[in-house]
């Protein structure tokens, strides 16, 4: 069972239990507003509440002065309807549409439009939107969730990177690039998790975890592009020494994902690497030539992968 469904269910108890207590009339409909208003975050019970709450208030002034001047037949019900959505898309508050033609049917029902009434109505949507925010003030902590969702991130990435590792030192290796896909997949479901998160921060914009998950996404796009490139150096039998010096930092790279912040001691180790491959001797065929310069993209592209992680830190710093 949802944890969302055990606050409408206590949430719903209640509002009939405290509108009962106080003798209003129609009392089970402050369970049903209970009902309709609980969202899955604080931020859209709130935008749900709102909106009810002054779709059902035009409702209750503008369906008692209808019924008054034109009678309380069906005819001028269905009248109304034509008349009062029009309003509702106006003023964006549509989504209320249905808690404020139940609060005119009421007063349709009783066909009366007096003060009583008009209270009891009131009465009732209070207590049913203020126990719908009252309920869901109590939200899961997703933290945990994130940060499970973050170490699977890392595992997929520490897995690319050390298979462009082994790629480069062994072209014969099989590699079907299913973490890339299932990387992908994770940040999103992170990300869902993420913002929902923030949502129920009612004063918080976006988080850090957010940050560190569309930072993961940018680097997976470079790990994307890299890949072909890591195939067509690995494809030429020429053996070059520069192609190992890169496939030993890629290991490394690899056995260093984390969340920390680690990017100026990597990009340190990449400019002694790029530093190295520079001292050995020029290529002496075009062969060569073109397998150092698609290393030198590689390099390029891994540079821009950590300067990604560097820049987060230096946001959310």
């Amino acid at each position: 069972m949802g944890y969302r469904t055990m606050k409408t269910a206590v949430g719903a108890g209640l509002a009939i239990w405290i509108a009962s207590l106080l003798d209003l009339e129609f009392a089970t409909f402050a369970a049903i507003i209970v009902i309709m208003c609980i969202e899955k975050t604080k931020k859209k019970t709130l935008n749900t509440i709102q909106k009810k709450f002054f779709a059902s208030l035009l409702s209750l002034i503008i369906g008692a002065v209808f019924f008054e001047v034109f009678g309380y037949n069906p005819i001028v019900f269905s009248f109304f309807i034509l008349f009062f959505v029009p309003i509702l898309v106006k003023a964006r508050i549509q989504a209320g549409f249905v808690t404020s033609m139940v609060v005119v049917l009421h007063i349709y029902t009783v066909k009366d439009a007096n003060l009583d009434i008009f209270l009891n109505e009131l009465y009732i949507i209070f207590i049913g939107m203020g126990i719908a925010l009252l309920v869901n003030s109590f939200m899961p902590n997703l933290k945990r969730d994130i940060d499970t969702y973050k170490k699977k991130i890392e595992q997929k990435f520490a897995v690319i990177l050390y298979e462009f590792s082994a790629y480069l030192r062994d072209s014969e290796r099989k590699w079907n690039g299913k973490e890339i896909i299932e990387a992908e997949e994770i940040i999103n479901q992170a990300k869902s998790i993420a913002i929902q998160d923030v949502e129920n921060h009612l004063l918080r914009k976006l988080n850090k975890d957010y940050y560190y998950l569309e930072m993961r996404e940018d680097q997976l796009i470079l790990l994307k592009h890299m890949i072909k490139i890591v195939a067509i150096v690995s494809s030429s039998d020429l053996h070059v020494k520069q192609k190992e010096m890169f496939a030993e930092f890629l290991a490394y790279l690899s056995q260093n994902v984390h969340s920390g912040d680690t990017t100026d001691s990597m990009l340190h180790k990449l400019e002694e690497c790029m530093a190295s491959i520079r001292e050995t001797e020029l290529p002496k065929t075009r062969e060569e030539f073109e397998i150092r310069a698609n290393l030198f993209y590689l390099i390029f592209e891994i540079e821009n992968y950590l300067n990604i992680k560097k820049k987060l830190f230096a946001r959310t710093s």
